[in-house]
């Protein structure tokens, strides 16, 4: 097969980094830009219309997620929506400590790490080999001063689904707030705060084909919880800064049509992961490994290191850089600091040894991607690990 064949200049496989914006979403947004421009705080016309639209979306999304309306705040993404349900917990409660995992996302474990100049302190639940975290190291790890649990739904880098529901009841059983991040579960497996049983939740319209810069923070009513960004009466007082209309009718339309589609699509990207994992067994046989689970996670990502025959392992990022010029965008873990490329904390988190951790790369798939692109990345994953082969024995 050659390139040409899939008709496009490259091929994504980097979903859970970000996805295109869907057509019919883009539909959506577009009159907002256009002429119903107006500011949802105005009093004119134009105002009240874009200030209909959004309590629309907002009515639209509570129904779709379970919640009621006046529960859904618009955010700027998953990272606010982290940061403020984190920070407003514990302003709220004044309690000290946090409870959360070493392979949260950085938008947890940084506002999370912050808070220690404040006199917090950060409780990390160990995960196994899989990313997975039980209801019972919760119970345990619970105490008088707890804040916050913060756990997310499904992992972004191997694709962990935590038991959030059990998690949950642990929680609530200890009057102790839980925030869940389901960014990378909203969308492709079934999210229903009251089935979940969260006080709080954190969404982000990029990661579900809908426009970049707005997300979502649920929160329960009767939850602590103090606003983080001040400045204006929008939100209810909760979240100040000028309503982003267009952001929030894509966000609507982009999670409508996720959640209609969530079956199809998932059945989708578990035939995509069958074809690859066939492929891989085929031609890689003891060359590679999955990292987190193999087929309890979620089916659009899976994280795989490569290995030498005396299994140090490849570099990842060359790996990454080979498959670029090869057309083929993926991604890793792994982030520079001061010149040198790190680990994944993820990676790290699940026990991986560096050498591992760095050989790793992630595949995550969307709606649009085929098998025949499955098969050209097989066929020039063989010569680009033939060559690092070559050059590093």
């Amino acid at each position: 097969m050659s390139k040409s064949d899939t008709a496009m200049d490259s091929i994504y496989f980097d979903h859970a980094s970000t996805t295109p914006v869907d057509e019919r979403v883009l539909e959506e947004i577009l009159p907002y830009y256009r002429n119903n421009f107006g500011n949802a705080d105005s009093a004119h016309q134009l105002g009240r219309d874009t200030k209909v639209a959004i309590e629309d979306a907002r009515e639209k999304i509570a129904e779709l997620i379970g919640a009621e309306p006046s529960e859904i705040i618009f955010t700027s993404g998953g990272t606010e929506s982290d940061n403020a349900i984190i920070k407003g917990v514990v302003s709220a409660t004044r309690k000290t400590e946090i409870i959360t995992s070493p392979i949260e996302h950085h938008a947890v474990i940084h506002p999370a790490e912050s808070l220690k100049m404040h006199g917090c302190t950060i409780t990390y639940l160990e995960p196994d080999s899989r990313g997975m975290i039980s209801p019972e190291q919760v119970d345990e790890a619970i105490s008088n001063d707890t804040a916050i649990v913060s756990l997310m739904h499904v992992n972004n880098e191997i694709g962990t689904i935590l038991p959030i529901n059990e998690i949950s009841k642990v929680c609530r059983g200890k009057n102790v707030p839980f925030h869940s991040d389901t960014v990378q579960s909203v969308g492709k497996i079934p999210v229903d705060v009251n089935e979940l049983g969260v006080d709080a939740l954190s969404i982000s319209a990029h990661k579900i084909y809908g426009p970049k810069g707005i997300g979502i923070l649920y929160v329960k009513n009767g939850t602590p919880w103090l606003p983080w960004l001040q400045g204006g009466s929008q939100e209810r007082r909760r979240r100040g800064g000028t309503s982003n209309v267009a952001g929030i009718a894509g966000l609507a339309k982009a999670l409508e049509l996720t959640t209609e589609e969530m079956d199809s699509h998932r059945n989708h990207f578990v035939n995509l992961r069958k074809e690859l994992l066939a492929g891989l067994e085929k031609s890689f046989s003891g060359r590679y490994q999955i990292n987190g689970p193999e087929d309890q996670g979620v089916p659009h990502i899976i994280n795989l290191a490569f290995l030498t025959d005396d299994k140090k392992g490849l570099d990842g990022e060359m790996l990454l850089l080979n498959l670029d010029i090869e057309g083929i965008c993926i991604s890793n873990g792994s982030a520079c600091t001061s010149g040198a490329v790190e680990p994944s904390h993820v990676l790290k988190g699940i026990g991986l040894p560096d050498h591992e951790a760095n050989s790793s790369i992630r595949i995550s798939f969307g709606k649009d991607n085929t098998v025949e692109e499955v098969q050209f990345f097989l066929e020039k994953l063989e010569g680009v690990l033939d060559r690092m082969t070559t050059v590093t024995s």
